[in-house]
Parts: C-alpha cells; sequence; structure tokens
C-alpha cells in the first residue's frame, strides 16, 4: 500500500507540472460516465460520482465538462458509451497487478494492454488470478502536518473508520466502501483538511522491491498507466522513496 500510494501521489503531481490536460481531462471524463451511469447523477448519493468530479475540478476541468460527462453517463447526452473493463497480472518480482479500464473497443485495450505487459517484463493472468489479494476499501489521505494524529483518530474512529496509518508525509483513513462518505464528512466538520477521497482497492499485503525489480515495475506500472483507456491501475508493490521519485 505505502509504495504505491506514493507512487500515484508522484504520478499525479507529475502530471500537474507537465500540464498533461488533454489526456488528465479524458481519463476523468470517462470516469465520470461510467460512476454516472452506474450510480446515478447524484453526487450526493453516488460516492464514486462525487469523487470523480472533486478529481476533475482539482485538475481544472471546466463545470461545463463535467456536466455534459454526467449527462453523457445518465442517458440523457449522447456520446461514445465505455464500459468498464478490468485486467490481472504480475510485474517483475512477483508484483500483483490489476488494471482498471473504461473502454470503447474491449479488443483494442486488451491487445495494448497484452503488449506492455510483455514488452516490460510482466505477465498476463487470468481473472481472479491476483484480483483476491486486494480489498475494496475506502482511503482518504490528509497531509500530516495539518493535523496531529490523536486528533484524527478520535474523529476518524468516531465515525466509523476502520484504521488510520501513517505513510511518509501522510496518514490514510481506511474504511468500509460505504462508510466513506459518512468518515469524510465528519472530518470535514471537524476542520481536517483532505486530499484523495476515494474508495480504491487496497492490498492485503505488499511486495518490497528494490534495485533493478522495482525500477522495472514502476516503469511497467507507468506505461499501463498512461494508456489511454486505463483509468486506474493497483499494485501491491513497495519501493523506496528515492526509486519513487527516480522512476515515478
Amino acid at each position: 500500500m505505502a509504495g504505491h500510494s506514493r507512487w500515484h501521489n508522484i504520478r499525479i503531481k507529475k502530471e500537474k507540472m507537465d500540464r498533461v490536460r488533454g489526456k488528465l481531462f479524458s481519463k476523468l471524463t470517462r470516469e465520470i460516465i461510467v460512476a454516472a451511469r452506474e450510480g446515478g447523477g447524484n453526487p450526493e448519493t453516488n460516492i464514486r460520482l462525487r469523487s470523480a468530479i472533486e478529481r476533475a475540478r482539482e485538475a481544472g476541468m471546466p463545470n461545463e465538462n463535467i456536466q455534459r460527462a454526467i449527462a453523457r453517463g445518465t442517458g440523457a447526452a449522447g456520446g461514445e458509451h465505455y464500459e468498464e473493463v478490468t485486467y490481472e497480472g504480475y510485474g517483475p518480482g512477483g508484483v500483483a497487478i490489476l488494471v482498471r479500464a473504461a473502454t470503447d473497443n474491449r479488443n483494442r485495450t486488451a491487445a495494448e494492454i497484452r503488449s506492455i505487459f510483455h514488452r516490460l517484463g510482466g505477465t498476463m493472468a487470468e481473472a481472479g488470478a491476483v484480483a483476491w489479494m486486494f480489498d475494496r476499501k475506502g482511503l482518504i489521505q490528509v497531509d500530516r502536518s495539518q493535523v496531529s494524529e490523536d486528533d484524527l483518530l478520535l474523529v476518524a474512529l468516531e465515525a466509523g473508520a476502520e484504521d488510520v496509518r501513517t505513510d511518509d508525509g501522510l496518514y490514510e483513513v481506511i474504511t468500509a466502501p460505504e462508510d466513506l462518505g459518512r468518515v469524510r464528512e465528519a472530518l470535514q466538520r471537524a476542520g481536517i483538511p483532505m486530499g484523495r477521497a476515494e474508495v480504491t482497492l487496497v492490498p492485503k499485503s505488499t511486495v518490497p522491491l528494490t534495485g533493478q525489480d522495482a525500477e522495472r515495475v514502476l516503469r511497467l506500472v507507468d506505461a499501463l498507466d498512461d494508456l489511454d483507456d486505463v483509468q486506474e491501475v493497483y499494485a501491491n508493490f513497495d519501493v523506496p522513496e528515492e526509486v519513487l521519485q527516480r522512476v515515478g
């Protein structure tokens, strides 16, 4: 969890610095469309949609683009039909990798993902081969400089959080998926600033990697994440901070 979370944050910062807005907006638009189609167009009752909208606003996506994506997801407007597909595999060092994609062409997406796994030292796996290594959880990230651990624990656990973990400069508040909204609202009422708040996949255990294996798995996950159709890449690696910064 730790290494993968830090890698994800580094990726987000890199995207902001490089201003790769077109690709980022495309991914966020697909996420909003799929979330609205699956859970409805009301972000107050659809936690996944609310999370996607917040990420879109943080990235600077215009509100009209967000509303248009919601309309496409609920069927109120036309456009491409995206379906959600999951792919599984292994990376260097035996790291489990799960890829979530939103695509309008399953054959194209499968071929692109298979090619990257093959080219960068990974192997594709059958459905269910690695999915069992992850739990679906709510995740809220809090900057450690903004609140003491005791204060965060008191509010989060009282609101129903399962755990609060420390990861480098962050606290990670873990919840059951259905409790994410309630815990998030409790932190807001307590005046605790938050970063990402979303339902995600959390590995049950991690694989520590160093040296060449660490660099190879980061390049593999990086390449998968760069695909237009890929929404999220989950992996159970734990890699030293200096390697994450250099490769991520």
